[in-house]
């Protein structure tokens, strides 16, 4: 009964450190431009609109934050092995990883834009010194809680993974989270904020992102105000749920009919949550349906 009370306390504590990632991983992307939506802040200049948004896609989110939480639990992993105390081999080792990322996000700002020359877009240098920084700072609040629960997996409940793998397998399911949750709230609400809410953003608009702000021109700090407040909560919500979930079936059915527990309580959570999502769908499409026009009354002379 203790071991499983300890276990639902880590798998609490996992589900905390993940959803800190989670919300830090989207604000991060959204400032950095660097998801679904990029394609028409890339767009936009090719279409007359000079912008002053940052751009560092050059991967999707999934294969960067791999790539960030594997490097942090690689060089945490060979810090420990040294003797290092474990929570500084963590700091340390998601304090290199970003530096990682921050000439990542330098080179890829300068990149496109540069491809972009021709179409007179040019490279601001304070977006380059502002942006970059703030990027490394979420992504920093990102990776290291992400490493620290793969840590804390190994180290409370015995994960057979070692650090590095964890790391690759999280921070992929990390990138991800962000990506499918908070990026409608970038690329939607955001930089298409002109065009009326349900509408959707037609051929015409392509590359039209809203540019100017309520004081000047629009930055991308200030995408990553606006999506703070619903975006990175909304992301870090849906992958502190996967880590949760995840965790807890494993810590309470791993012990049923020899590791099958655990695989049909997965099973059971995914139909649940499909029976949910199905009805939501269906429950939106019935009450809102297909976007309608505004009907305008002719004003009669």
């Amino acid at each position: 009964m203790e071991s499983v009370l300890f276990g639902i306390g880590v798998t609490a504590l996992a589900g905390a450190l993940a959803t800190i990632a989670g919300a830090a991983e989207d604000t991060e992307s959204n400032i950095g431009s660097q998801g679904d939506p990029n394609s028409q802040v890339q767009l936009a200049p090719q279409m007359g609109y000079i912008h002053r948004i940052y751009n560092k896609a050059v991967s999707g989110e999934p294969p960067a934050y791999g790539l960030w939480v594997t490097i942090s639990a690689g060089v945490a992993w060979a810090f420990m092995a040294t003797g290092m105390n474990p929570v500084l081999a963590l700091v340390i080792a998601s304090a290199l990883a970003i530096f990682v990322q921050g000439v990542y996000a330098t080179t890829a700002y300068l990149g496109r834009t540069a491809s972009l020359a021709k179409f007179e877009q040019p490279v601001y240098i304070d977006v380059l010194r502002s942006v970059t920084t703030v990027t490394m700072a979420h992504a920093f609040v990102a990776v290291f809680p992400a490493v620290a629960m793969c840590y804390l997996l190994i180290a409370a409940l015995g994960h057979p993974f070692p650090l590095a793998l964890l790391g690759i397998v999280w921070g992929i399911a990390l990138g991800a989270a962000g990506s499918a949750t908070g990026n409608p709230f970038y690329g939607k609400e955001r930089q298409y904020q002109s065009q009326k809410f349900g509408a959707g953003v037609p051929i015409s608009a392509s590359g039209n992102i809203v540019r100017y702000a309520e004081a000047g021109q629009r930055s991308s700090l200030d995408n990553g105000w606006f999506t703070a407040k619903l975006a990175g909560p909304a992301s870090g919500v849906c992958f502190g749920l996967i880590v949760f979930l995840e965790i807890w079936r494993t810590v309470l059915f791993e012990e049923v009919a020899s590791g099958w527990g655990a695989i049909i309580a997965g099973v059971v959570i995914i139909l649940i949550f499909m029976i949910i999502d199905r009805y939501i769908e269906v429950w939106a499409r019935k009450n809102y349906g297909p976007y309608q026009a505004e009907a305008t009354e002719e004003v009669s002379a």
